[in-house]
């Protein structure tokens, strides 16, 4: 019965559902987490400056292992090893929320980034192995899905369950999503390996998942442990240095797991540069109103969460007028306009004070959600456009790292620059207050970086990704007819 259902079920429906729950549950984990760690520092009796070694383990973990994910699912099947990801990601879930202590914590949260590392460029390289180029905004817009929405709702479930049951439940709350993707996943997904993999580049993962875990723990800790820090100064530096090594080491090797040889294709690198400069402003905006609207204006976690979230309205909607418009216009326009949006938005976050009526935080965010779905649904059409299908895993790890490298350092410069100018001030007397200023000054620079991103989408070539421009279907003019001379046949 299951296989006969199975043969029913499309590829890309399969396909599309799997990876939409994957990528939504890792990525509401992120922010999810983020509002319960006030109550984790109290209950587990752990200094707040510390509390944040759960989110930075998981990102670290996250880095080291999205290198291998493209050798892995060639390699192995990326059924198999999506699954495998799927199942560690939600096994470790249930383990957070039963750990005893902030330890145990944090080490099931780096099991955590294990399995998250794998699930999104596994998962991303499952979905454009499926859809054609002709396709791939449709293959798009389901993307932007968990990307739009899941980031969203994280502060605001989590307020929820924080403030109703336990912060436990921001981790359980995984556990019967990851559970119902991974039975989908095993009855119905498909699955695809590439011969020819060739052995595992041990010395290439060793330099990657080093080199990206150091750099990454060193942008996450230098806003608040200062960059003049010698042990920040000392781990980026060594990220660095190990991360030109990795280039040196896969350029002289024949199988590299990281293919920088790809990034000689023309259109797959301008995109992967557009989205790590545009995430970094994207997403380092979405950070730092999310601290402004609590550490500045004092609203609790659940209404910074309900005033952010028409972002991802912003971006659903978004993301259905972009699709319409992108086989008209291509992408380079459609980035070049995008990345302008996100830019005039952030730069008008600025007028946002303690007078401010948050709807009009809620119209900002909502057209920014706009602005950034059309960037986001032309990079993810047309980036894998040339990329041929055996290249397509290894293009996915690329791509993944330099967003997730890209969020790392958006989050790292907005918050020293708002650090900088200082978020807090002296009041009347000894009293201390927020520093709006200091808020503004990062919004003006996400502005500023979403600009430079505008500048780099003129390096897309719109003929590179003329495929990804052609409709599949029909034109419902020529359609009709066939069906009218059919019935005039008959």
């Amino acid at each position: 019965m299951s296989q006969l259902t199975a043969r029913q079920i499309s590829p890309k429906v399969t396909v599309s559902v799997v990876f939409v729950v994957a990528m939504f549950m890792t990525l509401m984990d992120t922010t999810i987490v983020n509002v319960a760690l006030p109550t984790i520092s109290r209950e587990l009796s752990v200094p707040l400056d510390r509390v944040d070694d759960i989110s930075i383990g998981f990102l670290v973990s996250l880095a080291v292992f999205i290198p291998a994910s493209g050798w892995l699912g060639d390699r192995f099947g990326t059924k198999r090893v999506f699954l495998a990801a799927l199942a560690i990601f939600t096994l470790a879930s249930a383990l957070c929320g039963l750990a005893q202590s902030f330890g145990e914590l944090v080490a099931f949260r780096i099991l955590q980034g294990v399995g998250g590392g794998m699930l999104t460029p596994t998962g991303m390289a499952m979905l454009y192995r499926t859809y054609p180029p002709d396709e791939r905004v449709r293959a798009s817009q389901i993307l932007t899905v968990p990307t739009g929405l899941a980031p969203a709702l994280g502060p605001v479930i989590g307020g929820i369950l924080v403030t109703a049951v336990s912060w436990r439940w921001v981790f359980y709350v995984n556990v019967p999503i990851g559970v119902a993707g991974f039975a989908f996943g095993a009855l119905f997904l498909p699955e695809h390996r590439e011969a020819g993999v060739g052995r595992f580049d041990l010395s290439g993962f060793l330099l990657a998942g080093t080199g990206l875990g150091t750099l990454m723990y060193a942008l996450s800790e230098g806003p608040s442990q200062g960059w003049s820090s010698p042990r920040i100064m000392s781990l980026g530096v060594a990220g660095i240095v190990l991360l030109a090594g990795l280039v040196w080491t896969e350029r002289r090797t024949p199988q590299p797991i990281v293919r920088l040889r790809l990034l000689a294709d023309r259109l797959f690198a301008s995109s992967t540069a557009v989205m790590f400069t545009g995430i970094m402003a994207f997403l380092g905006s979405l950070y730092l109103m999310a601290l402004f609207l609590q550490d500045g204006l004092g609203l609790s976690a659940l209404n910074a969460g309900l005033s952010t979230f028409p972002e991802a309205l912003g971006v659903m909607v978004g993301s259905q007028i972009a699709g319409r418009v992108y086989p008209r216009i291509g992408p380079r326009r459609m980035l070049t306009a995008g990345m302008v949006g996100v830019a005039a938005i952030t730069a008008l976050l600025v007028t946002v004070g303690p007078g401010t009526s948050l709807w009009w935080v809620r119209a900002l965010m909502l057209l920014l959600g706009l602005s950034w779905a059309q960037a986001l649904v032309s990079l993810q059409a047309a980036a894998f456009a040339t990329v041929t299908p055996a290249a397509t895993g290894a293009a996915s790890t690329l791509f993944n790292t330099g967003r997730q490298v890209g969020a790392a350092v958006g989050v790292a410069i907005l918050t020293t620059v708002a650090s900088a100018v200082g978020l807090t001030q002296k009041a009347t007397g000894r009293a201390v207050a927020p520093h709006l200023a200091a808020y503004h000054a990062g919004l003006v620079t996400a502005s500023v970086i979403a600009l430079i991103a505008a500048g780099v989408a003129q390096l897309v070539d719109d003929r590179a990704a003329a495929a990804t421009m052609r409709s599949s279907k029909p034109p419902r003019r020529d359609a009709a007819a066939a069906t009218h001379a059919a019935a005039g046949r008959m």
